[in-house]
């Protein structure tokens, strides 16, 4: 399977329901080489001609955990799937608020990724600018708007997954093989949504 990438920002449930899917079947033996590209939403609805939020201190704590996740991927791979799962179910399952550093450091460090040493290089600035870098990469060589968007080659899906995998690591295979099918299977597919679910 060619690889691929997909976009994430802490604040989205549907990001967490993707991750999640691709989490889990990668745990599960799935042979995808994954791209984890990390896009902030408070940029993206930043109205045209505004303060980028890289560029705005008040925005500082918005940029927070996605800094953090950044670091957990590039500086400690081995532990950056389950530190990214743990920040998603801290925000969305928990309620915590991924604004405030302790509670941030506090989730990392569950998942055996040293929380002080992390939020002592984000503080060093490198990795707001390393995220602007993959932000604005995204946004100019894809036309990414929103999380989750798969790319696979110069092709960029933006989806909503409605479940989650619970656990069920042969649903997640399946659910984003089916995914990834569609770049080849219907190229021509814009929008499949329906009006209406079963719950």
């Amino acid at each position: 399977m060619n690889p691929f990438a997909v976009t994430w920002d802490y604040r989205c449930p549907f990001a967490r329901n993707a991750h999640e899917h691709v989490v889990a079947a990668l745990a599960d033996g799935a042979e995808w080489e994954v791209t984890f590209v990390p896009f902030s939403l408070s940029q993206a609805h930043v109205p045209e001609g505004g303060t980028p939020v890289w560029e705005d201190p008040a925005k500082a704590k918005d940029l927070l955990a996605l800094s953090a996740g950044l670091v957990a991927r590039d500086q400690y791979p081995d532990r950056f799937l389950e530190a990214h799962l743990a920040l998603f179910t801290a925000r969305h399952d928990d309620g915590l608020d991924l604004r405030v550093p302790e509670v941030v450091a506090g989730v990392l460090d569950g998942a055996g990724v040293p929380g002080d040493k992390v939020l002592a290089e984000v503080e060093s600035g490198a990795p707001v600018q390393e995220l602007r870098r993959a932000h604005e990469e995204a946004v100019s060589r894809w036309n990414v708007f929103g999380v989750p968007t798969f790319v696979v080659d110069v092709r960029a899906v933006f989806i909503r997954l409605m479940s989650r995998p619970a656990g069920d690591a042969a649903l997640a295979r399946r659910t984003v093989e089916g995914v990834l099918s569609l770049f080849d299977s219907m190229p021509e597919l814009n929008e499949f949504k329906y009006t209406t679910l079963d719950r």
